[in-house]
């Protein structure tokens, strides 16, 4: 059965790359706007279903997985920032507080859909302006939101990090995932290049 990543993520695609499964990207050109009132968490788990759904229609037969994560403090959002100032300004806002990432994730066979929403939550060290200045030139992390890339040295921005699954803060939840690939007859475990050790790599991207 086709596995679909509905993402060109390349942070996604390392993670489920990890399963070992064989699998296609695909963008999902989903309107990613929030609605009107829409809590955080609402709006990762919307997206995460629609994205998988818009995906699923265009490729009938396959498995699809949809994801998205959403940062929030004090329950409001926290985007990506997209340039160094940006970025300044969040880790300035954020040293000291605690950030909630909502990782949504969906998994469907265009039949039945099912979805998650992991939530990790990380206190961020009292940040001086020399310490964010030094991070930000180091890993320039302006497309990740919280201006934190946890995977990488962003790591040293924090001061504690709790979560059911440790792959949720990098975008792919890989715990909840394999559960859910489990639901659709998707096992790594039980797949033929799992038991030859060798790892599988994503088959092909498309726009």
């Amino acid at each position: 059965m086709p596995l679909i990543l509905a993402s060109t993520s390349p942070y996604r695609r390392e993670l489920l790359a990890r399963l070992r499964l064989p699998f296609d990207t695909v963008a999902p050109q989903v309107d990613e706007t929030p609605r009107p009132g829409e809590a955080p968490c609402d709006l990762a788990v919307r997206l995460s279903i629609a994205k998988a759904a818009a995906v699923s229609a265009r490729h009938p037969g396959a498995v699809v997985i949809g994801s998205d994560q959403v940062a929030t403090v004090h329950g409001a959002p926290i985007g990506k920032p997209g340039d160094f100032e940006r970025a300044r300004a969040q880790l300035r806002m954020l040293s000291g507080q605690e950030v909630a990432f909502h990782s949504a994730l969906a998994v469907t066979d265009g039949t039945r859909t099912t979805h998650a929403d992991i939530v990790t939550r990380c206190r961020f060290r009292p940040l001086s302006d020399a310490a964010i200045d030094a991070y930000l030139h180091a890993e320039t992390p302006f497309d990740t939101a919280g201006s934190a890339k946890a995977e990488g040295l962003g790591i040293a921005l924090m001061d504690s990090m709790h979560s059911d699954d440790p792959t949720a803060i990098i975008g792919l939840p890989l715990i909840a995932l394999t559960g859910m690939l489990a639901q659709f007859g998707l096992d790594p475990l039980q797949a033929p290049l799992a038991a030859h050790g060798q790892p599988a790599v994503p088959s092909g991207s498309h726009p």
